[in-house]
Parts: C-alpha cells; sequence; structure tokens
C-alpha cells in the first residue's frame, strides 16, 4: 500500500512540469500503463488531477485549494516558538517574532532574556517602524513602488543621533537591508540597546515574518552581538524550512 500512495504522490510534482500524458507518467513511474491509470483515475477522484481534452493530464483544482487552505492555516508564531526558545538558551539575550501587518510591524512573539537587565517591548505592540531591524526586514521585501509610498508617508522621529533622519535615507536602508538579506538597530531607538535580525521566508521566498536578538551595551557590546548574526540567521532558515514545509517532520522510527 505504502508503495501505491509513494507512486500516486510521485505524479504530482511530474505533472507541476506541465500536462503529461499516460505514456510519459507511466514510464516516469517506471510502472505500466494500466497501473499509472488506476493511479491518474484516484487522483482524478479526489480532484487532485484533471484530465484534458487531448488525453493528457495537468494538477486538479482541488489541490491549488488544499494547498491555499494549509497556508491560511499556518501559524508562524507556532512554529517558530520552540526556535525562539532555543536561540534564546543559546544566547541569553532577549528574543522577538514580528510580522508586517495593516501598515504596523508588530510583535507577536518574545523571549525574555536570562540577564537581570531587561526590554520592555511587549507582545502586540507596535515597533518603532523607521529604525527597528525587523521592521527594515519586513518592509524590505515589498517592491521598490511600495516602499516609496511608505517612505514619504512616515514621520521620523529622531529617537537618538543615529535613528533614521528622513525617508531618503530609509530607503537606503531598506535597499541594503534588501541586499544584504539582514538588519541590524544599533542605538537607532534607545542608545544602550542593540539588535540584529533575519527574515524569515514562506515557500514563495517572501518574508512573512522577522525576528532579532537585542541586548543591551552593558550585557554585550555592538560588535559582540552582531557576531552572534549566524546563529540567527540559521535559526530564521530553520523556522522557514519548517514553515514553507522544505523540511517536513520525520515520522519516528
Amino acid at each position: 500500500m505504502s508503495q501505491t500512495v509513494d507512486r500516486a504522490l510521485s505524479i504530482l510534482p511530474l505533472l507541476a512540469e506541465g500536462p503529461a500524458d499516460l505514456g510519459r507518467v507511466a514510464d516516469r513511474l517506471g510502472v505500466h500503463k494500466s497501473t499509472a491509470l488506476r493511479l491518474l483515475r484516484t487522483l482524478h477522484q479526489h480532484g487532485l488531477v484533471h484530465r484534458q481534452s487531448d488525453q493528457r493530464y495537468r494538477l486538479g483544482a482541488r489541490l491549488f485549494a488544499l494547498a491555499q487552505e494549509a497556508m491560511e492555516s499556518l501559524d508562524v508564531r507556532e512554529i517558530a516558538h520552540p526556535h525562539l526558545l532555543g536561540l534564546g538558551e543559546q544566547c541569553g539575550h532577549t528574543v522577538h517574532l514580528a510580522v508586517h501587518e495593516d501598515d504596523e510591524v508588530l510583535y507577536i512573539d518574545k523571549v525574555d532574556s536570562r540577564y537581570p537587565v531587561r526590554m520592555y517591548s511587549r507582545i502586540g505592540k507596535p515597533v518603532a517602524i523607521t529604525v527597528a531591524a525587523v521592521a527594515k526586514l519586513l518592509l524590505a521585501d515589498l517592491s521598490e513602488a511600495e516602499r516609496r509610498v511608505i517612505a514619504r508617508r512616515l514621520d521620523y522621529p529622531m529617537y537618538t543621533a543615529r535613528s533614521t533622519p528622513n525617508a531618503a535615507a530609509f530607503l537606503k536602508e531598506l535597499a541594503t537591508v534588501r541586499e544584504q538579506g539582514w538588519a541590524a538597530d544599533l542605538g537607532g531607538h534607545e542608545e544602550s540597546i542593540n539588535c540584529v535580525a533575519a527574515p524569515i521566508r514562506g515557500a514563495d521566498g517572501r518574508v512573512v515574518a522577522a525576528m532579532s536578538v537585542s541586548a543591551p551595551n552593558v550585557v554585550v557590546t555592538a560588535g559582540e552581538l552582531l557576531a552572534l548574526l549566524p546563529l540567527v540567521r540559521r535559526t530564521a532558515d530553520a523556522i522557514s524550512d519548517e514553515f514553507s514545509g522544505r523540511n517536513p517532520v520525520k515520522d519516528p522510527v
């Protein structure tokens, strides 16, 4: 039975390449045409493949509907949380998860630092969008036109001397972040707080969330925090793989 399921599922990536006739499906699976036909008929009954008028088969609409339902049911916070906890245990600093929603960037999860000096960020609270590392990552993933529209309508409060001063500087920073694939806030919101962040991407490669590690400079210097960037990026990549389905959970042996 497992071989039958495996063969049936092997048809789907073949049809993702484009419509295929019975002979091509049978050749790809290494089976007789009658076996391939039975598998195709079963998939067709469930709406996962569709038989065209030219007798070739393509992916069915039901498959796309299921994929959409699955994507809508994914909770990036639920998937990310164990990874955030693990990162927090490794580095000891505050870890945040943020998303872009309704023109704001919001924290949706937080792991507190193990050190006595704590950050006063809260889950559900908007971040300082013009300086926060997570905000830069989320906005940098937008199209250039979208970035320009947002940059024009933002205010640019000078929280510190290192804050982003205007739209031109903000757009330049977003372009840099987009190219390098990570972001930092080194005293831009609070003189004493530094932050490094990495993107979490969905199956289509778009940034769906951003995660960061933050620490006061009385605990670690900006350079020491930047040295954690490879660890932060590996954690973000692991979350991305799980969220997008590239790293499926294996059955226990």
